[in-house]
């Protein structure tokens, strides 16, 4: 990618993501897309990895592992009572670039963005409700860029969504909040509906019990977002106790091998949030044909995001008849949704 299009994506990332979200990566986006060094820097990112995401991720890394410098002293992650941006701000930022320039490069180079968002559960939880009342038969999930199987957990987590009503396992650690946009509210099941199988695929499985995975998921997580790091660090916990199987490999690839193992008198629920964006154009097609064939021959369903566009997509065939339907937006951190589905 050429410094034209890294500048472009900072600029993107300011405006569509850290808006009214993150104030100091909005504010750092905007320099960066300005700067001739850190994009050179940037160029460094592996192919198809959203580089703003990879940047602020591993220099909030370096900050984490304990690298002095005057910028963390911005990062509320990082101390009590960060100061307030000031002209200072990006200067620090570049300044710790440059001096960690070689570290900064490898991480670019060797990791991948895989935000376990926890809350991003809140819409998969009236989204898999829906689906069981479709069938009536337990659900096999597969999570495609499962990163560390966080998500293949929402049954095990609570919800609210701005109501006295809590919805899922009441006595579960992880309790969810959201908000429903728009006119139309899901109906959701009381109780989580059942599930018989997990199986959560990525070229790279992020190892809860080895600290670096579990530090890199930490720093991918914005600096000012102390309630998501609280739902991480208790989701992390749920995981250690209710652990899934998580297979390491191409997703696409291994899906129609994986879906054989499935037991017969299950709905097959096949899902993946803020992942597609990742992948190349003829993995994605590839994708959509191989859930046609399996629709061919037993329920299926895909619940998806950021393939085509940024709305929350669920097709699915049911005795061999397909359907499609487009959920609506999502917040990218699940602090909202809306449901265009009556």
């Amino acid at each position: 990618m050429d410094k034209s299009q890294l500048s472009l994506r900072f600029i993107n990332f300011a405006n569509f993501e850290c808006k009214e979200s993150s104030e100091l990566y909005e504010f750092l986006s905007l320099k960066v897309s300005e700067d001739d060094d850190i994009l050179t820097l940037c160029s460094e990112a592996q192919k198809g990895q959203p580089a703003p995401n990879l940047l602020f991720g591993a220099v909030h890394y370096l900050l984490l592992k304990g690298n002095e410098h005057q910028l963390k002293e911005y990062y509320p992650s990082l101390t009590k009572y960060p100061r307030k941006i000031d002209a200072k701000t990006f200067g620090y930022f570049k300044e710790f670039c440059i001096d960690y320039r070689g570290e900064i490069a490898l991480i670019l180079k060797s990791k991948l963005v895989q935000t376990n968002e926890v809350r991003r559960c809140a819409y998969l939880y009236p989204t898999f409700s829906l689906i069981y009342s479709k069938t009536e038969k337990p659900l096999s999930l597969i999570e495609i860029g499962t990163s560390a199987g966080l998500q293949l957990l929402w049954d095990r987590y609570s919800y609210s969504y701005g109501t006295d009503e809590t919805f899922g396992d009441i006595n579960s650690c992880v309790h969810i909040t959201s908000e429903i946009k728009g006119d139309n509210t899901p109906s959701f099941l009381p109780e989580c509906p059942p599930v018989a199988t997990k199986i959560g695929l990525d070229l790279h499985i992020s190892d809860l019990s080895n600290s670096e995975d579990y530090l890199w998921l930490k720093s991918l997580i914005w600096t000012e977002h102390r309630e998501r790091v609280e739902l991480f660090e208790r989701a992390a916990r749920c995981f250690k106790e209710n652990p899934v199987e998580l297979i390491e490999g191409n997703g696409v690839t291994l899906l129609t091998d994986i879906v054989e193992t499935l037991p017969e008198d299950t709905a097959v629920c096949i899902f993946h949030t803020h992942v597609a964006n990742q992948m190349p154009e003829d993995l994605k097609y590839e994708l959509l044909e191989k859930i046609k064939i399996i629709g061919g021959k037993r329920d299926v369903f895909h619940l998806y995001n950021n393939m085509w566009d940024r709305k929350l997509h669920l097709d699915y065939f049911i005795d061999g008849v397909e359907y499609k339907h487009t959920v609506g937006d999502t917040d990218g951190h699940g602090r909202w949704f809306e449901w265009n589905i009556e």
